[in-house]
């Protein structure tokens, strides 16, 4: 999901889109330039190309506001949202932490099918609606819109972590063991059955389906992507259990260097990078974060430059920087640097500046506690 650009927010969460998404628009544009959604006489190819377009944006429209209702959804449980966004297989809404209770699991989870039935019923009353008029067309895509809201409703209710349907079944057992990690290693065991059938039904149908392997190569698309995500999903909770209780003031590093804005990149290069090593240092005035200051940057500027060049002048400003609080909880932390350019982060108590945190620091301790705490964080 990095390989993707912003859009716009709804609700205040960013809609992103990845490069993915242009497949499967060009896809379903496509088939309905060649299957037309109304009956002879067929329109020309050029309606049908604008019809496929109107089709797959209402398409994707359908999916980001299936997503929305889980975003809510989780934003009324307490569970932030970092963004939604669209790629191959439909949309995908990212979380900060998991729900903190089987009841908010269920509902943040149910909430998208629902809202997909809810769109179908939608549109096919309004294709009931013209399909008595002169608008075949329209009515046809209407009724193609409700089919793909009940397919897709369908397909997110399969029990198949991280699928809705796997979500749903993680909150059944974890409110009848009261354990969310056994709960979820038995949701990604079903989730990943579920991949391996999709995988082996899709060499199937490629084998023994005349002229089927565009559909037999899509199935085991899915099945890889659901088996990667519920991977993925487990081992997301493996790390947080092996991170509990750590907060950002423990894996500071107090000895970072804090530096004035008014000084020159010469002097931060001579004075502070080249002895000690560093490559990104905080700066600040006073007390108060100011902004940072990366190598990187430093050698974008001529060294012939540097003594005239003050930190001021390249520095990222602190109103752009991701900021940590002390005791705020590491693997929170370390959620919000994904995808941050620079590997540090600022860490403030109250409103002074006490340190950084060093990206490949922080997943040092976590691969040393993780390799530690593997086998009984499995055996659970």
């Amino acid at each position: 999901m990095k390989v993707s650009v912003g859009l716009f927010r709804i609700f205040g969460i960013p809609l992103r889109l990845h490069y993915t998404w242009f497949i499967i628009f060009a896809v379903v544009t496509l088939s309905l330039v060649y299957y037309p959604l109304a009956g002879p006489p067929h329109p020309t190819v050029q309606d049908r190309i604008v019809l496929g377009v109107i089709a797959s944006i209402l398409f994707f429209a359908s999916i980001v506001t299936h997503e929305v209702a889980h975003s809510i959804l989780a934003l009324r449980n307490n569970v932030p949202v970092k963004e939604i966004t669209l790629f191959v297989f439909g949309g995908i809404s990212r979380i900060t932490r998991e729900a903190t209770h089987p009841r908010a699991e269920f509902s943040i989870a149910v909430v998208g099918p629902l809202t997909s039935l809810c769109m179908a019923g939608v549109f096919y009353g309004l294709h009931l609606v013209l399909s008595e008029t002169e608008q075949q067309l329209a009515a046809g895509l209407l009724q193609w819109l409700a089919f793909i809201n009940v397919a897709l409703a369908a397909f997110n209710s399969v029990p198949a972590f991280p699928l809705d349907g796997g979500r749903i079944l993680r909150a059944f057992v974890w409110r009848r063991t009261g354990d969310f990690g056994r709960a979820t290693r038995i949701a990604s065991r079903v989730g990943q059955g579920i991949a391996y059938a999709l995988i082996a039904g899709g060499i199937a149908v490629m084998i023994l389906v005349r002229e089927g392997w565009f559909s037999g190569l899509w199935l085991i698309l899915i099945g890889w992507f659901l088996h990667r995500a519920a991977r993925a999903g487990y081992q997301q909770v493996l790390l947080q259990d092996a991170l509990a209780g750590i907060t950002a003031r423990q894996v500071t590093d107090y000895g970072c260097p804090l530096i004035s804005p008014h000084i020159s990149l010469a002097e931060v290069v001579d004075r502070y990078m080249v002895p000690t090593g560093r490559d990104c240092l905080l700066v600040t005035q006073g007390t108060g974060l100011e902004g940072m200051v990366t190598l990187t940057q430093i050698k974008k500027v001529p060294r012939a430059s540097w003594a005239s060049t003050s930190v001021q002048e390249i520095m990222i400003p602190a109103s752009e920087l991701r900021v940590a609080r002390a005791e705020q909880d590491v693997f929170s932390v370390l959620q919000g640097m994904d995808g941050v350019t620079a590997s540090h982060v600022p860490v403030v108590e109250g409103e002074e500046v006490i340190g950084s945190i060093n990206r490949d620091d922080a997943f040092r301790l976590l691969r040393t506690r993780v390799d530690l705490g593997s086998s009984s964080a499995m055996g659970r």
